[in-house]
């Protein structure tokens, strides 16, 4: 992931603090929201790792073949990912 934890905590706690004083949102359970908010941005920013993990699984099962055939790791590894993000619909 790009950004430590804490700091994904601290963009939760800001984002949440800027949305109340604009008053864009109202709560009393200031700390449910913010864990919310944190909980969907780290989902949200760990998911090129989940796709990084994946594209690697699936390179691993064509080794052989990307041998055989003298295709790059790297080539490939940028193909898949792109194909697993378009599947996902992700923007990274």
């Amino acid at each position: 992931m790009i950004f430590s934890r804490e700091y994904v905590g601290y963009l939760a706690r800001h984002t949440v603090k800027h949305l109340i004083d604009a008053k864009v949102i109202k709560t009393v359970k200031r700390p449910a929201v913010e864990e919310r908010v944190y909980t969907g941005l780290l989902e949200e920013l760990s998911l090129e790792d989940r796709i990084n993990d994946e594209v690697r699984v699936i390179l691993d099962a064509y080794q052989e073949e990307m041998r055989r055939t003298g295709a790059s790791y790297s080539e490939m590894f940028k193909k898949v990912k792109t194909e697993l993000a378009r599947k996902y619909k992700a923007v990274l």
